[in-house]
């Protein structure tokens, strides 16, 4: 069947899902922007079993007011327009199911599934800062909307291709294109703006599975289809049969899309299962705990291990026992070390990131008191830093941040301590440094970030940098505190900035004796 037939056929089909009222009053709402809190709970009070599920989701424990929630005037009051338009939608659409005509494809575990998209599409936008979408808990939901319209359209032609992949979402696409000549990507999307969805949430829908093929100037939706194409990696880590494979691939285009840095995915696949079974509960699913991560991969790698073994390997297993625990423990050395790294490493700037930094200051305050030896930190910042990425770009701006952090390693001692401590702030732990050699030292970076020419295929640039010092001894009378380390120079570089910029200031020592 020829796509404009199979489209037409799917939107004249009695088993197309009606959209919801509320869920159609909402989504028209979306583009007014007129639309009021008032408008809103109108809206959502029109469905009197909605309004209770809604209710009482704010009344849980997942928000915690100190006063109860009674009314959807209240309950939009306090949740946020977008919060309760969101929750209204959702429950709107979890009511559309199965329409007893398939039996492969289990109605109640997509709907499950399309939740924990969702909240893992939240959780991943929250760790952009600075971005903000209010449509993407929606867009997560319904990003596989056109799989559920197949189900019920082509039940029988659907079942055929469930029946042919297992949880490969390439290969589920490629059976959809090669019994219906289009996949569940364009159906959905087809269907959704028949339904009358904003561009907001259309381009997700349609590019979810290929985000550089989203090319709209809306930048909010092009955002949205790059954290859902990642919600959807980060699902199959959870319930695919080979999560060790999406692990990668989440943790290297996390990184590569978004510039997403270890400690926040690390932080995203730790939080993950908790925030997803929380919003099964709230929605009413039914769906067993969520796994952790690690304990899904430590299963997952002692399974591939098990099918790996041939009978002749498994009959020599005793006899090898002893060789294979050597080889084992040496590879997970080697991969732990590598996993260190990662850690540890600032994926843009490749020198280290703001929580090795954190340790090793940590191990070094340990180290100055019990040695009672000398101890500076430099907190360096890249001056007028935001100007130069509205003026040139921020992919000028990276360069320049890796071109920066190469240029002060390359002036550094051996020993010192160089780390990205966030943004375009960078940071030096000075071993065993004093306050005289801890200004020569920021003195040589400064005039070498100043005499640097930056440049790419395109144009040259030149940027300065601002220093700020707070320098420990041992006749110190006060103890040696780490926070307090950080503020005396964040207050240094802060001082630094003021007289001008492109200054190295020592906290607590006047600007004639620098140089003393």
């Amino acid at each position: 069947m020829k796509k404009d037939a199979l489209l037409a056929a799917v939107l004249s089909s009695d088993d197309l899902p009606s959209l919801p009222t509320v869920a159609a009053k909402l989504i028209s709402m979306m583009s007014d922007e007129d639309a009021s809190l008032n408008d809103i709970a109108d809206v959502v009070s029109m469905d009197v079993a909605l309004s209770a599920k809604i209710l009482k989701v704010a009344n849980s424990a997942y928000y915690s007011f100190p006063q109860k929630v009674d009314s959807m005037t209240r309950a939009v009051s306090m949740l946020g327009l977008n919060a309760v338009r969101s929750l209204a939608l959702s429950f709107s659409f979890l009511t559309i199911k199965g329409n007893g005509k398939s039996e492969q494809i289990d109605f109640e575990t997509f709907w499950h599934r399309s939740v924990a998209a969702a909240v893992c599409s939240d959780l991943i936008l929250k760790q952009l800062p600075g971005t903000a979408n209010d449509s993407v808990f929606i867009s997560g939901l319904l990003h596989n909307i056109g799989q559920l319209v197949l189900a019920r359209t082509f039940p029988e032609d659907y079942e055929i291709v469930l029946a042919s992949v297992e949880d490969n979402v390439d290969e589920l696409q490629s059976a959809e294109l090669t019994l219906f000549g289009v996949d569940h990507c364009f159906i959905g999307y087809e269907v959704a703006k028949h339904w009358g969805f904003p561009p907001s949430l259309l381009l997700p829908i349609r590019y979810h599975h290929s985000p550089k093929e989203c090319t709209d100037d809306d930048l909010n939706a092009k955002l949205a289809t790059q954290v859902i194409y990642l919600a959807d990696l980060l699902l199959n880590i959870l319930y695919s049969s080979r999560p060790d494979i999406y692990h990668e691939q989440f943790n290297r285009e996390a990184r590569e899309i978004l510039d997403i840095d270890q400690t926040q995915i690390e932080s995203i696949l730790e939080e993950a299962p908790t925030l997803i079974d929380e919003a099964g509960a709230n929605f009413g699913l039914n769906a067993p705990e969520t796994r952790p991560i690690q304990e899904i991969l430590q299963a997952a790698n002692a399974r591939l291990t098990q099918l790996n073994l041939d009978y002749d390997q498994m009959n020599k297993e005793l006899v090898k026992a002893h060789r294979a625990l050597e080889r084992l423990t040496e590879e997970l050395q080697r991969k732990n070390a590598l996993l260190d790294d990662l850690a540890n490493i600032d994926g843009l700037t490749e020198i280290y990131n703001h929580r090795y930094f954190q340790t090793a200051l940590d191990k070094e305050v340990s180290r100055v008191t019990r040695k009672k030896v000398p101890l500076s930190l430099i907190l360096i910042d890249i001056d007028h830093f935001k100007r130069f990425n509205d003026n040139h770009g921020h992919q000028v701006g990276d360069l320049v941040l890796r071109e920066f952090s190469r240029v002060l390693g390359a002036n550094l001692r051996g020993y010192d301590t160089l780390a990205r401590y966030g943004g375009e702030e960078f940071v030096v732990i000075l071993a065993e440094t004093a306050g005289q050699e801890a200004f020569r030292v920021a003195e040589k970076l400064r005039v070498a970030v100043e005499s640097y020419v930056f440049e790419d295929d395109q144009d040259k640039y030149r940027v300065t940098a601002s220093f700020g010092i707070t320098c420990f001894t041992p006749a110190d009378s006060m103890s040696l505190d780490k926070t307090q380390l950080i503020k005396e120079a964040d207050n240094a570089l802060y001082d630094a900035k003021a007289q001008g910029r492109n200054q190295v200031v020592i906290h607590g020592v006047s600007k004639a004796s620098w140089r003393g």
